[in-house]
């Protein structure tokens, strides 16, 4: 056989396994690469909404770190005022209480302060009446009654 022989049915070959392939198999092998195309695509969608939607998640955990922050720098303040009032009212309290207190002391000092007296000036009463009646009681003689003011003293002076 010739040369050109061979070579044109070599090619009419080859168009015809072209043919079939471009017939029967190109469609599905298309179907396959667009399919795998179409999924790619949307796996870097998704990724890319991922990504975002993770940029979103952090700025809004920071603007809530920061929220919390600042409430509780807040809360710390208000709990410094509060304790500094409590503070004050706790003093103004005691002092009001001490002031009370000092008052009931003195009125009582007072009041003990009288019945010593009082009570000094009965037994003083006594102690008078009892001297004048053993004075008038003796016979009325200078000694005797200088004896008898000197024991009136030293008992007064013993209480």
């Amino acid at each position: 056989m010739d040369l050109t022989v061979t070579i044109v049915i070599q090619g009419l070959a080859f168009f015809a396994v072209a043919w079939l392939v471009m017939r029967f198999g190109w469609p599905h092998i298309i179907g396959a690469i667009e399919e795998r195309q179409k999924k790619i695509a949307e796996g870097l969608a998704a990724a890319n909404k991922g990504q975002k939607d993770l940029d979103e998640a952090k700025v809004r955990a920071q603007d809530i770190i920061k929220e919390a922050r600042d409430k509780a720098v807040q809360i710390v303040d208000q709990a410094g005022k509060r304790s500094n009032e409590i503070v004050e009212d706790a003093k103004s309290t005691a002092s009001t209480e001490g002031q009370r207190l000092l008052g009931q002391a003195r009125e009582s000092i007072v009041l003990e302060s009288t019945r010593a007296r009082e009570g000094l000036r009965q037994e003083v009463g006594a102690l008078a009446v009892s001297g004048a009646a053993r004075l008038l009681g003796r016979e009325i003689d200078a000694k005797t009654h200088a004896d008898l003011l000197d024991k009136l003293a030293a008992e007064i002076a013993r209480g």
